[in-house]
């Protein structure tokens, strides 16, 4: 019998739950604050140094700040809830797939676009569209459909956050908050404010030193809190076999997915490729060979964080059953996964300097993505919307532009994220299939000569129209859905993933409008595929 301690009746200890966590939090808040605050200083005050660093980041920071920017709370805390609804095969659903995708999108389009980049002075990938499709109204296209599927990606970070801290601060607070925690405005709001204090003032350098930082802290404390976990529950073999136990069908590989709804699932990693915010960081490398080590080490880093993620998901999802966890309910009734993780490391971590490190790990990575999406929106929105409206724009108004638009989404996010919280892991899946729906896009344009202007735009609208109509029909109740159905707490269209629909849509229509409408001009076709002199 695996000994669970009382706090896991969460909420009724007899009296207030040590607060020691939270003031480790606040330290590390601090910690962050302190470091942006030196890294702003490195700030070299042109627009070039803002949204791109000018280009002078080596092989490390660049692996720990692109590596960072893809972990959010969907990796941590969203697989932990989903390998708890679902089982084991949550790895295979994302990290294994990615961890061989993302390389591939680095190596085959992000070196690309870099290149691109240096050569042309770009600093965002509509800048790029543009000049490759000779369009600006490509642009306009293209920045609120961008910025669109970003924001529910800011979501996940703070509505996971959220989750999270109310869950580990439950019982600290009696009588204040609600269950005596934190609540998720205030959380919310205090991530906010310290990621937007080091963007405003230090841009995307501040954000890559803040990634490299947080990325190696939620990495060894990751690890750290997984054994500290496993040892709780009597080792690895006697966790495992707790969920062998009780909740067999989560060791399953197939589990509650049949293969065609598996295989879907690899189309959503393909996002990488079309992250605004990646794309970024890319430009931001100080030569092609910085990619080298992000490419190797990638995959590596995926497995080190998803892996224990996982495992705890799954022996939290074999002690539920057996009735030695209770994990916070929803309103209809069904336990909330994203407060899995919450409920692990307050249950089986009995010392509370151990939780308030692990959950500063669990804060790292999910700011270690929101700063960079930050000053990717700020950039766009300048860079993408008011230099080709306004026409000429001194650099130095560039960057004021640019932070007013991050204060004004940093404000719009969280107030939407205070209203509407829900599964963490469907609500990137959804950010992410819009992302995957586009990729084609990304890579068509740098390997196909043939790629059109009205292809383009064909495929943007098609994946905008499928996206919606398909989120739409998912929000629907049971009985009232027009094309798929709900199956193991997913939207399916015909027993797979709605990406794989959207994808294929966007694909056809870029093709086939490619092939319907005029080249572009053989000026443009030399500047973006030379011909290699012998």
């Amino acid at each position: 019998m695996i000994h669970v301690p009382s706090l896991v009746v969460l909420g009724q200890t007899a009296e207030p739950a040590s607060r020691i966590p939270l003031y480790i939090i606040m330290v590390y808040m601090c910690l962050l604050f302190a470091l942006g605050w030196i890294s702003s200083r490195l700030f070299r005050g042109s627009s070039k140094d803002f949204f791109v660093a000018s280009q002078s980041i080596g092989p490390f920071m660049l692996l720990m700040s692109v590596f960072g920017t893809t972990m959010t709370a969907f990796a941590l805390v969203g697989s932990t809830g989903k390998a708890f609804s679902l089982g084991i095969g949550t790895y295979g659903l994302m990290a294994s797939s990615s961890g061989l995708i993302h390389t591939a999108c680095f190596f085959l389009v992000g070196i690309r676009m870099w290149s691109f980049g240096k050569k042309y002075g770009y600093v965002t990938q509509i800048q790029f569209f543009r000049d490759r499709f000779e369009s600006k109204g490509i642009g306009y296209l293209m920045f609120p459909i961008l910025v669109g599927l970003i924001i529910p990606y800011l979501l996940v970070g703070l509505i996971g956050a959220g989750n999270y801290i109310g869950g580990v601060t439950r019982g600290m607070f009696p009588g204040t908050f609600e269950a005596g925690a934190v609540p998720a405005w205030l959380s919310g709001l205090t991530i906010c404010l310290v990621v937007l204090f080091y963007v405003f003032f230090g841009g995307v350098r501040s954000a890559v030193w803040a990634n490299t930082f947080q990325t190696i802290v939620f990495m060894v404390m990751g690890l750290v809190g997984f054994l500290v976990i496993a040892k709780g529950l009597g080792g690895l073999e006697a966790a495992s076999q707790k969920a062998l136990e009780h909740a067999p069908d989560k060791l399953s590989r197939e589990g509650l997915m049949t293969p065609a709804h598996f295989i879907s699932y690899m189309l959503v990693p393909l996002s990488v490729g079309m992250f605004p915010h990646l794309f970024q960081h890319w430009l931001t490398a100080k030569s092609a060979k910085s990619f080298r080590l992000t490419v190797i080490a990638h995959p590596i880093c995926i497995m080190i964080v998803w892996v224990p993620c996982i495992l705890i998901g799954i022996w939290a999802a074999g002690l539920y059953e057996a009735g030695e966890i209770r994990v916070p309910q929803l309103p209809n009734g069904k336990p909330n996964a994203n407060a899995v993780l919450s409920v692990m490391v307050k249950s089986f971590m009995d010392s509370p300097i151990l939780v308030g490190l692990f959950s500063a790990g669990v804060l790292a990575a999910i700011m270690s993505s929101l700063d960079s999406q930050f000053v990717c929106i700020g950039s766009m929105f300048t860079n993408d919307f008011i230099v080709p409206l306004k026409g000429e724009v001194s650099d130095k108004q560039k960057v004021w532009l640019g932070r007013g638009f991050i204060v004004f989404i940093v404000l719009i996010t969280y107030i939407i994220s205070i209203f509407k919280p829900t599964s963490v892991f469907n609500l990137g899946v959804w950010c992410f299939s819009g992302f995957s729906a586009l990729f084609p896009i990304a890579f068509a344009s740098v390997y196909w000569k043939r790629l059109t202007k009205g292809g383009v735009i064909a495929s943007v609208l098609s994946t905008a129209v499928t996206w919606a109509l398909f989120i739409y029909d998912a929000l629907g109740n049971k009985g009232e859905k027009w094309f798929g159905e709900v199956h193991a707490g997913e939207y399916l269209i015909l027993g797979v993933m709605p990406v794989t629909f959207i994808c294929l849509a966007s694909l056809i229509a870029l093709v086939g409008v490619s092939l319907l409408t005029k080249a572009p001009s053989q000026a443009t076709i030399d500047r973006f595929f030379p011909i290699k002199k012998a």
